[in-house]
């Protein structure tokens, strides 16, 4: 008699089995279907967060000048450390990414490449033109008289490629002693009003405009000679002056554009300052075929909100 009970039991045990998992199952898509879409979006907007967070973190560009390397472009002095004295050799390259030595530049402003040379303290500006060789090493010789720090920027376009501006160290072992800096602002005269001069050689520059951090800012030069104002300006580098901005805290290297004008007495140039603070501009001009310098310190304003 069990074993009769025991064979009517077993179908009804089926029965409730298949059933238990049918139930299971529907169960299982009736929670998904709440809690699914809910899951979905939460995930989403965990990632869209991720994405702004690191969208919002994203490191400004370093300006130029402050890097060796650059692109995959290395500037590598071949001496770091050189004696004083009024013609000293120096002697570098412009490595590619894959370690070769740079050969194929665009011409910029008339020459393949353009070195700048200051001592730290800002002053003993330089403006040279180094020659290549076959190989791709520069070589030129810098007036470095005068002991200390020194800092090189080399300004270049590789062939169909942006324009880079490397910056290296270069030591002049001796007695350094650092001349202070006096800036003056630029701000607190109307942009018409020359409130900046520079004497060199016989001639007074004039420089008028303000300087805004973070903004394209217009300056204007004016230049005149024994109190006759130049209006014979002669090119120079494929324009009628070359303007150099460099940051006094960081020496960071700016790149100012000349705007189209007649050759004198006022050559007008685009500064982009990246913060407030106080910069040097050397002004490259030339007359009768003579290249001057001229030297400002300014102080350049914050910029609006």
């Amino acid at each position: 008699m069990n074993s009769a009970r025991q064979e009517l039991d077993a179908p009804t045990k089926l029965v409730g089995f298949v059933v238990g998992i049918a139930f299971l199952f529907l169960a299982a898509l009736f929670v998904g279907d709440k809690i699914g879409p809910d899951a979905q979006a939460t995930a989403a907007a965990s990632h869209t967060g991720h994405d702004a967070h690191d969208a919002h973190d994203e490191p400004a560009a370093v300006p130029a000048g402050l890097q060796a390397t650059q692109d995959g472009y290395t500037l590598e002095l071949d001496r770091s450390v050189v004696e004083s004295g009024p013609e000293v050799p120096v002697t570098f390259t412009i490595s590619e990414p894959d370690g070769s030595a740079l050969t194929d530049y665009d011409v910029m402003h008339t020459e393949e490449l353009h070195l700048i040379v200051v001592r730290r303290d800002l002053t003993d500006f330089q403006h040279v033109h180094p020659t290549r060789d076959a190989s791709g090493r520069w070589s030129t010789a810098l007036d470095l008289i005068r002991p200390g720090p020194y800092r090189l920027f080399a300004d270049f376009t590789p062939t169909g490629g942006e324009n880079i501006t490397l910056g290296a160290e270069l030591t002049v072992p001796g007695d350094y002693r650092p001349q202070p800096l006096s800036a003056q602002p630029l701000s607190t005269q109307p942009p018409s009003t020359p409130n900046v001069t520079s004497r060199v050689d016989g001639y007074t520059v004039m420089l008028a405009g303000a300087v805004t951090a973070g903004e394209n800012s217009t300056v204007s030069l004016t230049i005149d000679q024994n109190g006759r104002e130049v209006t014979d300006l002669e090119p120079y580098l494929g324009a009628y002056g070359h303007l150099v901005a460099l940051r006094a805290d960081d020496l960071a290297y700016l790149h100012v554009h000349p705007e189209d004008g007649p050759p004198g007495p006022t050559v007008d140039f685009t500064v982009d300052a990246p913060t407030a603070g106080t910069y040097a501009l050397y002004l490259d001009f030339q007359h009768q075929g003579v290249v001057h310098t001229a030297e400002f310190t300014i102080e350049a304003q914050e910029g609006g909100a």
